[in-house]
């Protein structure tokens, strides 16, 4: 047996690779639980084959396109007022609107991950995202614009909770610190984005721009003839827009066309296949040059002492649910969410949960999406170009790449562990915060902000890798996209009391911007106190 840090704070038991399927582990086991614990076996042989690394980058893609757009929206936002005449305090909606898709997109992916299976929704989402992202570039008014960023988040959303289960399901136990280090691709989208902004924005933008005292206004705000912000001189958001939507496209291809992604085996013998997942286990084998090790026999060989009464073994049982009408399979098939609250233990989980996902959603909605307003109104102040305000998103940023791989670093030491690591970088991540809406110099506009997207990325890549391991393979895909469709409820609710904060008929200053933040940063230091009190041990001490 060997031992690895797989809890908060306790270290958990490893099976190792042994052929013997009659050993003391798998006593006291539903039928489907036995099954997995040969399948983790399996994907510990295999290590950190090539199919393994594949599908590692492919999640990764999901994670980087995630915060890709989410930076978008905060970036086009000054240009897309400017041109058509947008009120400061509706300058919301698009969160909002991005917000709503994320939201519907977490729950609905979420649920459909674990009735549909992996594959389809590892493919769909990114598919969506692509189609209705290039679209964006085409929108001539604010409404259309706030439809089509509505249904862009719809796809986006379900990627986190998808990916976090697949990568899950065929990480060995050994390598789940991975699920961390899958956080490395925001910062690295947030970068990408703020680079091609920077390309496109400040030359292919109205002059004078907005951040200067008089900047163009919108052609529908004067009559005709007089001079204002046209769409023929203000392209470079839309130019960001196609070239967000292409490169959506082509990860798309790479997981669709390029990589030949097998089902989930723990996702197919809940459901009774297990004929399926012996061949998705011996295809994976095969990609790593290998041979399985796992039979069809072994599954048979196995045997339960007692009735399974299990919740995990509701599906396992094979093809008897085929007899069932489609009242019964409907009610068969909702009865795993019971799982979420069938003891205290895991009802304490749950809320905790759902909790820390809304609070810190609630902050970075809020400081994402005022950002790049709040950066420029500040430098305003300070007699700085539009040139240089995009440039400092790229300082800000970047980074947070280390803030991820120092999440990584916490999630297998010891003496801190995923639980206080999250503590204290939600504590810092709010400070930071507040910090910033009482400074104003270039120093602290970029120090700060670095700061805080710093604390951001170590907490949500130990929030995200750990959040999958609580829960089994029958609601883990739902499991993570409630807890992300609660955080994305309260992503729209934030920016709407935020926009009603900032001034209707002027131009919002840099103090007008600091309530923003107080109300993201408030709100933020929220997650101190659930993380604090989340509990000392996993749930389930193998992934199931």
């Amino acid at each position: 047996m060997a031992t690895i840090k797989d809890s908060l704070d306790e270290p958990v038991l490893i099976p190792s690779i042994s052929p013997s399927v009659t050993d003391d582990e798998l006593q006291g086991l539903s039928l489907y639980e036995q099954k997995c614990v040969l399948i983790n076996r399996e994907m510990d042989s295999n290590g950190m084959g090539r199919y393994q690394w594949s599908i590692w980058l492919l999640c990764g893609f999901g994670y980087f396109i995630d915060l890709l757009w989410a930076q978008a929206f905060g970036l086009v936002l000054r240009p897309l007022q400017q041109e058509l005449g947008i009120p400061a305090n509706q300058s919301g909606n698009i969160s909002t609107a991005f917000s709503a898709g994320l939201t519907a997109g977490a729950f609905t992916w979420g649920v459909l991950v674990d009735i549909i299976g992996r594959r389809w929704a590892f493919n769909l989402t990114c598919l969506i995202s692509a189609a209705f992202g290039l679209g964006l570039g085409a929108c001539d008014s604010y409404t259309s614009f706030l439809v089509v960023t509505a249904f862009c988040g719809f796809g986006i959303g379900g990627n986190i909770p998808i990916d976090t289960t697949i990568c899950l399901e065929f990480l060995p136990q050994n390598r789940r610190f991975l699920l961390v280090l899958l956080s490395l691709f925001q910062p690295i989208g947030v970068v990408i984005c703020s680079v091609i902004a920077y390309g496109f924005i400040p030359p292919y933008s109205c002059s004078p721009n907005f951040v200067e005292p008089n900047p163009a206004p919108s052609c529908r705000d004067v009559p005709t003839g007089t001079p204002c912000c046209t769409r023929a001189s203000n392209m470079g958001w839309r130019y960001l827009m196609f070239t967000l939507g292409a490169i959506t496209l082509s990860i798309f291809f790479l997981r669709f066309v390029v990589f030949n992604f097998q089902e989930s085996p723990k996702f197919l013998v809940y459901r009774g296949k297990d004929q399926k997942a012996i061949e998705v286990l011996q295809k994976i084998a095969k990609f790593n040059k290998r041979q399985s090790s796992l039979t069809i026999e072994d599954f048979s060989s196995l045997r339960v002492d007692s009735a399974d009464h299990s919740a995990a073994g509701l599906l396992g049982a094979g093809d008897e649910q085929e007899t069932l009408s489609f009242w019964g399979k409907f009610k068969l098939e909702f009865s795993r969410y019971g799982m979420l609250f069938s003891s205290k233990s895991a009802t304490y989980l749950t809320i905790l949960v759902w909790l820390t996902y809304i609070m810190d959603f609630w902050g970075f909605t809020l400081a994402g999406g005022y950002l790049p307003s709040i950066i420029a109104a500040k430098n305003v102040v300070i007699n700085r170009d539009l040139k240089h305000t995009y440039r400092s998103y790229v300082y800000i940023y970047l980074p947070g790449i280390v803030g991820v791989l120092l999440g990584g670093a916490m999630y297998k030491v010891p003496a801190i562990g995923r639980k206080w690591s999250m503590v204290i970088s939600s504590a810092l991540m709010g400070i930071s915060i507040f910090l910033f809406s009482a400074a104003n110099s270039n120093a602290s506009n970029i120090g700060l902000n670095v700061m805080e997207y710093f604390f951001q990325s170590m907490f949500n890549a130990i929030l995200y890798g750990w959040t999958p391991e609580q829960f089994p393979t029958a609601i883990r895909g739902t499991a993570c996209g409630i807890a992300a469709f609660w955080g994305r409820l309260f992503g729209i609710v934030a920016p709407q009391i935020a926009q009603h904060l900032l001034p209707s008929t002027s131009k919002p200053t840099a103090d007008d911007y600091a309530k923003v933040l107080y109300l993201a940063g408030g709100i933020t230091l929220g997650c101190v106190v659930t993380t604090a009190l989340l509990p000392n041990k996993m749930l389930n001490r193998q992934s199931m």
